[in-house]
């Protein structure tokens, strides 16, 4: 086992694309240098943001080598080992073991419907098997629920399961979890996955979180999560709220992940054309959602205001109230603690 308890937030890395569509290695090696100056506690290279499933298995791999390398220990490193078979998982996490990461996550079996026994035993032979340390990733929405219950069998029974990554979005089922497993396994890592909750989260007793806006507003997510571990919830709050809107956007705006592209590019990255084809209506509505994007980005400082500048506040809002909090936000992270 690792002898250092993941924690922090950790960036799903979305991967830049060169004009032909590979893997864009020396901009991806760019992306994780920014997100470590920006102070990022860890890099998820091959998450949902990451669009894995749109790699082959050695674009996978070679797309963790290069994280891994460039974060050279400065950052955690949790890869994404989401293969769809218990033998294709042992393998990348042998890999990712060999370069270094300091933990794998796997999901629960797609595709195939199983029982709980069924989804307890997939893990258990991973766990039995696999050289690295491994985080569960429940993403019902996608894969194979995993229960409460089969989450404390497997953290009680096998040291190799060091913690959970919950994208359930259900935050009673969150703190009900930490309140079973916690203490029976204190060393177990707790990472939501849902952006609009991580405040309470993380007040509530939660390592940290692997959340998509990170990569694209870093310095506020991670003044966040400080404001958060030093119970100044008030500062917190505004900022959670604040970034509502652009969460929003970002992960509901368009067909998941290509707005999270399209912000990430506004911060100076070059991310070309993601591999999903896309329909000519697509593309007018994500150029609307680029625009919104940017000038979100542009309250925050990030970035300069589109053409034509940005549309008023909507009726009842309060823009001076809004402005302060930003400038407020904006002079923390300036600050001597700014990161």
């Amino acid at each position: 086992m690792s002898e250092k308890k993941l924690h922090g937030v950790f960036t799903p890395n979305m991967v830049p694309l060169d004009d032909r569509g590979r893997v864009n290695e020396p901009e991806l090696r760019r992306i994780v240098d920014w997100l470590i100056d920006c102070g990022i506690s860890g890099l998820y290279p091959n998450g949902s943001t990451g669009e894995f499933t749109r790699f082959s298995f050695d674009e996978r791999k070679a797309i963790v080598r290069i994280v891994t390398e460039q974060a050279a220990g400065r950052a955690f490193v949790l890869a994404g080992a989401a293969e769809a078979n218990v033998k294709t998982t042992l393998e990348a996490a042998g890999y990712y073991h060999s370069l270094g990461c300091d933990a794998v996550a796997i999901v629960a079996p797609f595709y195939y419907k199983l029982s709980q026994e069924g989804v307890y035993a997939y893990f258990s032979e991973i766990a039995r098997e696999s050289p690295i340390d491994l985080t569960l990733y429940n993403i019902p929405q996608f894969s194979n629920d995993i229960a409460n219950d089969t989450i404390k069998r497997l953290a009680m029974e096998h040291p190799r399961v060091v913690g959970i990554k919950d994208s359930s979005r259900d935050l009673p089922r969150f703190m009900n979890m930490m309140n079973e497993i916690a203490p029976v396994r204190p060393d177990f890592v707790f990472l939501i996955g849902c952006e609009e909750i991580v405040l309470p989260a993380v007040l509530m007793g939660a390592d940290g979180g692997t959340l998509a806006i990170s990569g694209v507003v870093p310095e506020v997510v991670m003044k966040l999560y400080h404001l958060a571990r030093a119970n100044r919830i008030a500062e917190a709050r505004a900022i959670q709220y604040k970034l509502l809107d652009l969460i929003k956007l970002i992960i509901f705006g368009a067909d998941f992940p290509e707005a999270v592209r399209q912000a990430v590019g506004l911060r100076g990255f070059n991310m070309g054309a993601g591999r999903q084809p896309l329909s000519p209506s697509q593309q007018f509505n994500l150029d609307d959602v680029r625009r919104t994007v940017q000038c979100i980005l542009s309250e925050f400082g990030f970035t300069e205001q589109p053409v034509g500048g940005c549309d008023p506040f909507p009726a009842g809002v309060d823009r001076q109230s809004v402005e302060q909090i930003v400038q407020d936000v904006i002079r923390g992270l300036r600050g001597p603690a700014g990161r």
